[in-house]
């Protein structure tokens, strides 16, 4: 949710039970605006809220000249001063996977786990305890990056691929029209492409190469994973979730506003598949 306009932009998810305090708002107006400039980002977003269980952890992400590679992601505690989170790793990743609950709301925490390791073989085998500590403001980046990987999504058209492989901003978007915007094949995952790679030539024969470069939603696995529906008669649609529980994207057709924003407690609902 880009942070110009904040306080229009969180009305908008706001049948979905996200919403911000007056103070917490004036402080992210205020405070975004500083972080734009001291850390020179050419868009800042709200990325969203993770709930903790003494305090919540606010996360914003900027933006450089590319939209998706040359980001950066922050965490504050009181919508004020903010810090850089580490870049999530595939080691990071890996180990935080093991953490399980709800985050406590300090970055300085760190969480024990006992990992077992067998050496040897047969009989002469034995079983040694190690103990691995694993720091919250690691899990909170395993966490974002995860987040963004599986569940940040944007209409289609709305950014293109130079033929250099940047992605920038789509400036001829002027927004999905009510028809398309009712469809989930016209949204898109905003990662790396995974499954487009798998497409045969005969499939890819329709798809325009400067903005179909991302993977739709509606291939996603396990199907029925998204909740789409109409608002306002049909004046705002909204997107939600059912992986993530808390992740919300919103879309005005027929005009360039779309966004999406994750307020929950940071646990993936791996029991989805049984529940479809």
């Amino acid at each position: 949710m880009e942070s110009d306009g904040l306080h229009l932009n969180i009305s908008y998810v706001g049948s979905c039970g996200i919403i911000l305090s007056g103070e917490q708002k004036a402080a992210l107006e205020t405070s975004l605006v500083i972080l734009q400039n001291n850390h020179k980002f050419n868009r800042v977003f709200l990325w969203g809220k993770i709930l903790g269980v003494k305090n919540d952890y606010f996360i914003a992400q900027g933006t450089g000249n590319d939209e998706m590679a040359d980001r950066k992601t922050l965490y504050s505690l009181d919508c004020v001063a903010w810090g850089l989170l580490p870049q999530a790793t595939q080691a990071i990743r890996d180990q935080c996977s093991v953490v399980k609950g709800r985050f406590h709301g300090d970055p300085a925490h760190e969480y024990e786990h006992i990992e077992i390791q067998k050496i040897g073989e047969g009989e002469d085998s034995t079983e040694e305890e190690s103990t691995i500590m694993i720091k919250e403001e690691d899990r909170l980046a395993a966490v974002v990056a995860d987040i963004d990987e599986q569940v940040a999504i944007a209409p289609r058209g709305a950014f293109v691929k130079t033929p250099h492989g940047a992605v920038l901003q789509n400036r001829s978007f002027e927004g999905l029209s009510v028809t398309e915007a009712g469809k989930q094949q016209n949204y898109c995952h905003f990662r790396e492409p995974v499954r487009l790679n798998e497409k045969s030539l005969l499939e890819k024969a329709d798809l325009d190469k400067s903005i179909d470069f991302l993977d739709p939603i509606n291939e996603d696995i396990p199907k029925g994973s998204w909740s789409l529906k109409f608002e306002r008669g049909s004046g705002l649609v909204t997107i939600t979730s059912l992986l993530w529980p808390g992740t919300t994207f919103y879309h005005v057709p027929h005009t360039r506003k779309y966004g999406w924003i994750y307020v929950g407690t940071g646990e993936k609902n791996k029991d989805l598949p049984f529940m479809l």
